[in-house]
Formats: structure tokens, sequence, C-alpha cells
């Protein structure tokens, strides 16, 4: 008889502990109808979420839940990487537009220097046809026509007409046109010729 107590007293306590074991695994729980040992023992029973009567607990469950975390952090990853892509875009953006005002500046530059170089050429092939128109005429009405210019006009005829006879190996008339001027003029035209530079003009 005393060994049945003993296998009884055994099998309960294997039991309990089982069940113990079992609610400490989150499989089953018991820990209403164990709170009273728990609180005997010192101790607060293991809080768990409650669930319905006919709800199971499931690995499949547990795995989609793991995999639903997954995937809501892979998309904050992507947020937060879209956001990032988005930042570098309108900062390349930035300098794409700050890079075509610079060619455009660029391009006007440019195209004004274009146009100073055309009208300069443009000026030279005048000054250059005055200066054989001039250069073919009578001394006397070369000089009136030069007399009739203002000062940088005549200049610049003057010394196209000495580049002329340099190039050509011919005699410059430019002398001779300032003798026939009045004193004064000739002077001045003089004055100013000796005072800047032929790349001046």
């Amino acid at each position: 008889m005393g060994k049945v107590i003993v296998l009884l007293l055994l099998i309960l306590a294997l039991a309990g502990g089982g069940i113990v074991w079992f609610d400490y695994l989150n499989l089953i729980d018991v820990k209403t109808v164990l709170a009273p040992v728990y609180r005997f023992i010192g101790r607060e029973g293991r809080t768990q979420e409650k669930t319905e009567a006919d709800e199971l607990l499931s690995l499949d469950a547990e795995r989609l839940a793991v995999r639903l975390e997954a995937l809501e952090l892979k998309e904050r990853e992507l947020d937060n990487r879209e956001r990032e892509i988005q930042l570098d875009y309108a900062e390349i953006e930035q300098m794409a537009q700050e890079l075509e005002a610079r060619q455009k500046a660029l391009d006007d530059r440019e195209n004004s220097f274009n146009a100073s170089i055309r009208e300069a050429e443009t000026k030279d092939r005048i000054v250059e046809q005055n200066a054989r128109y001039l250069t073919g005429m009578q001394p006397d009405q070369a000089v009136l026509i030069l007399l009739a210019m203002d000062d940088q006009d005549a200049i610049d005829v003057i010394r196209k007409t000495e580049e002329i006879a340099q190039a050509e190996g011919s005699a410059s008339i430019v002398s001779y046109w300032f003798f026939k001027m009045p004193p004064d003029r000739a002077a001045e035209l003089q004055r100013k010729m000796a005072g800047r530079p032929a790349a001046l003009n």
C-alpha cells in the first residue's frame, strides 16, 4: 500500500512538473489554475496573452508573424532608401541646373566675343577700303576727306595706309597728307598717334 501511495505521489509530481513546464513553454495555459501555487512559493504567474477558447497556437501563425515583421522592416528600409534617392536626385538636378546656367553664360560670352571679333574685322575691312580709296585719290581731295573725319577715324585710316605701303613695299603718302593739312590739325593727329599704340585703337 505504501508503494502505491509513493508511486501516485511520484506520478502527481511528474504530471505537475510537466504541466508547469508546458505552461512555461507556452504550449498550454494553466496559470489561472496554478496561480495559488505561484503565490504560495512567492512568485507571480507568467504573463501571457489571453486566447479564445477555440483558438489554437500555431507554428505557421508564428512564422507568418515573423515574416510580416521582416517585410515591415524591409518596407521601412526601402522607404528610407527611396527618400535618400530622392534627396540625391534633387541634389543632382540642382547641380545640372547650375551647370546649364554656367554653360549658358559661357555661350553668351563666346557669342559676344565672336560678335566683337566680327565687328572688329568688319571695321578693319572698311578702314582698309577707305585707306585704298584715299591713296588712289588726288592728295588734296584725300586730305579734305581726312579733315572731315573725327580724329580717331582719321588716325585709323592713316595707320592702315602706312601698313599697306609697308606690306606692298611702296612709299607711304601719309607724310604728304600731313604736309597738306593745317599745322594744328596735323600736329594734333601726330600727337595722338604717338601717345596711343596702334593695337589700342
